[in-house]
């Protein structure tokens, strides 16, 4: 090269390196604005499957899901570049051969027939306005330029994936494929692809639920365009094209919404939170709720949560009945209300009785009168049973027998027994445990019960519900608001076969089995919807709290633990909605719409130190240990560790004669009479006699009174304290028939006294407690009902006298 021509080339790379200093120099003076591609953006609340629960709206009020490239159908990307910009990954952000064609066609054909804009381009005019004007398209330009200089090509896909307009309110592929196609864009078909592919060149005009036809003309042209660029085979393109234009309804996803809400609130960074909530499940459940619901009384809301037991994860999550019913309260989750537990806290205390050696499934317990300091509970309807094995009085959920447990467990200890497992209750302030909590005397969220029946399936260990697949970097999964996720994860808990389980122990492992199988011995009602002959095996508690505020009820199998509330979320009464009526119902409706394993319809095997024992009645001991003679009744149960303990004999005014299980008399040899060394006349011979807890006598059946009546005494040996001391009814005989008198409108009445009471006097009619006195103080009663009736007093000492009497007329 010439030394002259030196010159000229240097003022060429001059001119370059000027142009260069400027375009850069006008790039940091107006730089493109490239949002972050994690802001502005709705945030979405997916199922575990990906499928959206429920949206909210970015600032701006449009519905944008977050996508990636990754995360979208390849077949979209294809027809996409194919349609829009074929040398998308060629080009630095203008492609001059495409703006030369669009030159010539308009020419040609007098009007705009293309714009020759790039995808770049496209992605600056969406990020910010530009005039439709030559300047304008000049500016486009710019700004793609400087889009290619800041960002890679996967970068600015995404920001076009994510903020391409689809008509309305809807902005992204991945916001347009649920909207129209109720799907994600990673699940397109070629025609979906296709239709997806060219909504954004005429979004209002081409939408597909108001204008099909439009927009599968569109689409057609899209895969014309494929056809010719040789994109899709042919057969593809002909099947594709085949395909009808259907699309839904649109409306923002709405399933599972007090769940969103809450995630969203706890969680207010993320733009997309992935729960484990499974969403035909979770539709199924918001179908049937409601119309489960629908004959029960106005603003009667409901509740239901599912959980997996294996992974403690939500599978449904319904806070209430119906969202969308202001009138029902529909925006007030009842899983998160701390509400009382009525007796659902009943299974609990048996597992932890179990497990202090304080009885056995079969143990003998009272359900009679029974007062504790002062405080003196009552069965539902007031009717009593009188003796009881501990797992019937569970499954037909007896206060009595519960409260008596729970006063030699001691509320505190059990209190503070489900706060480290993680159900914690709460209590008014400056209010201390009580008996009353048992009987629902106390408040707690469905959730922490939930964890805690859930326990029952995995061994007695404890571990909170899980709502989050992957939850946040710092968050714990479960979300509770009351309790710490330290407490209940984190430890390692041997599961009983050796196995790890994180969380912390309720109940042992055989506690946990055995509480189980005397809940599954309950009868299903007649009118379940689940079949006796195909339903898995079940365990299940309902509990209706005071005044009928809440009436629950939970199932375990080993599959699924699930959780139903029934009631008014501000708390008002609804007499006659308890637990077994009215969410009872409910759980084995939503429960015959679980898919079952077979593993499920079969009673697992007893774990170690659990094993079946004969069991005596009435003294609640081994048979194999027992005297004979003092086995009046066997049965066969669950023993725990080899523990058989004997019966618990309620002693409210301390120990005395008729708290022995077993008399020890001296007999006559030949008169059989009861004597005493000082008046034996002959020959004698020790005999012992099972007796039955003095405060159940009243209920016993003759066989079992003449089975434990002890002999009569011989003749000048009774002692003066027996001679006297028997309750006594006056005022009717035995027997006495009464009659409505003539031309009298009112029943008849009676006004009965007892003579020989110790404290206070208990009455029952027909077996339902009416009244108390005072002792000697007369008890008057009216009767509504003819027929026949008995009439029981029972006092402090649990001795007791009754009558039968008959109203006619």
């Amino acid at each position: 090269m010439s030394a002259g021509k030196r010159p000229g080339w240097r003022r060429w790379i001059t001119g370059i390196a000027v142009v260069v200093i400027v375009i850069g120099a006008l790039d940091r003076v107006f730089p493109p604005p490239i949002p972050r591609l994690d802001t502005d953006r709705s945030t979405v609340v997916l199922a575990r499957d990906g499928s959206p629960l429920r949206a909210f709206a970015a600032s701006n009020g449009v519905w944008r899901y977050p996508v990636q490239v990754a995360d979208v159908s390849p077949r979209y990307l294809e027809a996409l570049l194919g349609y829009e910009d074929r040398w998308f990954y060629r080009h630095p952000g203008v492609n001059p051969l495409a703006l030369l064609r669009a030159i010539g066609q308009a020419l040609r054909q007098g009007e705009v027939v293309s714009g020759g804009s790039t995808l770049t381009m496209q992605v600056a005019r969406l990020l910010e306005p530009i005039p439709r004007s030559p300047w304008g398209k000049l500016i486009q330009m710019l700004r793609a330029v400087q889009l290619e200089l800041r960002l890679n090509k996967a970068q600015i896909l995404a920001l076009y994936l994510a903020r391409a307009p689809f008509g309305g309110t809807i902005e992204g592929v991945e916001a347009a494929a649920w909207s129209y196609l109720g799907k994600s864009s990673r699940q397109l078909s070629h025609a979906e692809a296709a239709l997806l592919a060219v909504l954004p060149q005429a979004p209002s005009r081409l939408r597909p639920d108001r204008h099909p036809e439009l927009a599968r003309q569109a689409r057609d042209k899209v895969l014309e365009r494929l056809r010719a660029q040789g994109v899709w085979p042919d057969g593809v393109l002909a099947g594709a094209a085949l395909e009808p234009v259907i699309a839904q309804r649109v409306r923002p996803p709405l399933a599972a919404a007090l769940l969103a809400e809450r995630l969203r609130r706890a969680y207010p960074a993320e733009t997309v939170l992935t729960t484990t909530i499974d969403a035909q499940l979770q539709r199924t459940f918001e179908r049937r709720l409601p119309a489960l619901i629908r004959h029960l009384p106005p603003l009667t809301s409901a509740a239901a949560l599912l959980v997996d037991n294996a992974t403690l994860e939500a599978r449904v999550y319904l806070g209430s009945a119906d969202f969308a019913d202001d009138a029902r309260l529909g925006q007030v989750d009842m899983i998160r209300a701390i509400r009382s537990p009525g007796s659902t806290l009943k299974p609990f205390l048996y597992g932890l009785a179990l497990d202090d050696g304080l009885i056995h499934a079969a143990s003998l317990l009272s359900d009679a009168p029974t007062g504790f300091d002062g405080y003196r509970p009552a069965n539902f309807g007031d009717v009593f049973s009188g003796p009881v094995s501990a797992a019937d009085a569970l499954r037909r959920s007896l206060n009595v027998p519960a409260v008596d447990l729970l006063a030699r467990v001691t509320p505190e200890r059990f209190m503070a027994r489900l706060a480290h497992g993680g159900v914690r209750l709460t209590l008014p302030r400056g209010a201390r445990p009580h008996l009353a909590l048992i009987l629902g005397g106390t408040g707690v969220r469905m959730e922490a019960l939930a964890s805690g029946y859930a326990a029952f399936a995995n061994a007695g260990v404890m571990r909170p519900v899980r709502y989050l697949v992957d939850p946040p970097a710092g968050a714990a999964s479960g979300a509770w608001d009351e309790v710490p996720p330290s407490p209940a994860t984190g430890h390692a808990v041997d599961a009983g076969d050796g196995s790890p389980l994180d969380g912390r122990r309720l109940l042992s492992q055989g506690a946990a089995f055995i509480v189980t199988d005397m809940l599954q011995g309950a009868a299903l009602p007649m009118n379940a919807a689940l079949s006796a002959a195909t339903a898995p095996k079940l365990a299940w508690k309902t509990g209706t709290s005071y005044g009928y505020r809440d009436a629950w009820a939970f199932g375990v199998t080993k599959t699924w633990t699930l959780g139903v509330w029934v009631g008014r979320p501000d708390g008002t009464p609804m007499p006659g909605q308890y637990g077994a009526a009215t969410a009872l119902p409910v759980l084995f409706s939503l429960l015959s719409a679980l898919p079952h394993p077979p593993g499920d319809r079969q009673s697992p095997a007893p774990p170690d130190g659990v094993t079946r024992q004969a069991i005596c009645w009435p003294t609640g001991r081994a048979m194999d240990s027992e005297d004979p003679s003092a086995c009046q009744e066997v049965t066969d149960t669950w023993i725990l560790r080899g523990n058989v303990p004997p019966t618990l004999v309620p002693s409210p005014r301390g120990a005395g004669q008729g708290n022995e299980l077993v008399k020890h008399v001296l007999v006559d040899t030949r008169s059989g009479k009861r004597v005493t060394p000082a008046c034996a006349h002959g020959d004698t011979r020790p005999i012992a006699i099972a007796q039955w807890p003095l405060p159940v006598a009243a209920w016993l059946s003759a066989s079992r009174r003449r089975a434990s009546r002890l002999p009569a005494w011989a003749a000048g040996c009774a002692p003066p304290s027996e001679q006297s001391g028997r309750l006594r009814i006056d005022g009717l005989a035995d027997g006495s028939v009464l009659r409505r008198a003539p031309g009298v409108d009112t029943p008849p009445a009676v006004s009965l006294r007892v003579r020989q009471a110790d404290g206070n006097v208990q009455w029952l009619v027909d077996g339902r407690f009416v009244a108390v006195t005072a002792a000697g103080e007369a008890f008057s009663y009216h009767f509504d009902a003819a027929g026949r009736h008995r009439i029981l007093a029972l006092d402090e000492e649990g001795r007791y006298d009754s009558l039968f009497l008959r109203i006619e007329g």
